[in-house]
């Protein structure tokens, strides 16, 4: 019973309760919490999506619109429900635990460049810790979702404003800029300092540091810089409106 309280104290008492938990190696328990919340959340949002107009703006878009009978689009809406409910369990069962090795590889190598030694299954503890915030932000998302009556693709940012980026008048690229100071993002990076910081004996302040400036990193070469240039490629979304 210990193994799963000890990882939940984790969000409420962080600076005692990540060292013990790295250094206990719990890293199973957060992991399923992981892998049930963020595919619980993908059910519910299929569950409640309204695809029917999302599906005719692409139907639209893509000039199928026209060819179609009722019948046709109807099918289309359902098959998109469909592969809505697919990649949301998906993304929990296989994506979330993927990224999380990832990150652990992730640790594991700037623990190397900063000359120090620190088991791998520390660091995957601390890497499986570091998504409890995440993990929580979706099992709000599925609450919230289950709640609502129906939800579409615009809603779905504003259901649990954590982020800048639901401020209003911004210009997309500012909401992407701002989308990075998230609440439950940020817990999640301080909590992989502290951890970090108790796997690797790193000061705490400079853990702290390393983790924010991998995340600045991660943020703007995955949330900013490539869809940037991928919005510049020919036959890219380029030009005005292109971005999101």
């Amino acid at each position: 019973m210990s193994s799963i309280a000890q990882p939940a104290r984790v969000l409420l008492d962080p600076l005692d309760a990540t060292g013990a938990a790295v250094e206990a190696r719990r890293w199973l328990w957060p992991l399923l919490l992981l892998v049930v919340c963020v595919s619980a959340s993908g059910t519910a949002f299929s569950l409640r999506w309204n695809a029917g107009p999302a599906v005719v703006q692409e139907l639209q878009m893509s000039g199928r619109l026209d060819r179609l009978t009722e019948t046709e689009v109807s099918e289309e809406i359902q098959t998109a429900s469909r592969k809505a409910l697919v990649a949301g369990i998906a993304k929990g069962v296989f994506v979330m635990p993927m990224l999380t090795l990832l990150l652990a590889a992730a640790l594991w190598v700037f623990a190397w460049l900063f000359d120090r030694s620190a088991p791998f299954g520390g660091l995957m503890s601390v890497a499986a810790l570091a998504m409890m915030p995440i993990a929580l932000y979706h099992l709000i998302f599925t609450v919230c979702a289950l709640a609502q009556h129906s939800l579409s693709l615009e809603r779905v940012p504003e259901l649990v404003p954590a982020s800048l980026a639901v401020l209003e008048g911004l210009s997309p690229k500012m909401k992407k800029v701002l989308g990075a100071v998230d609440f439950f993002n940020l817990w999640s990076v301080g909590l992989m300092g502290l951890g970090f910081s108790s796997a690797t004996g790193m000061r705490k302040g400079r853990a702290l540091l390393l983790c924010l400036a991998l995340y600045l990193l991660f943020v703007g070469v995955f949330s900013i810089g490539l869809p940037a240039m991928m919005a510049g490629e020919p036959g890219g979304r380029g030009g005005p409106g292109g971005g999101r």
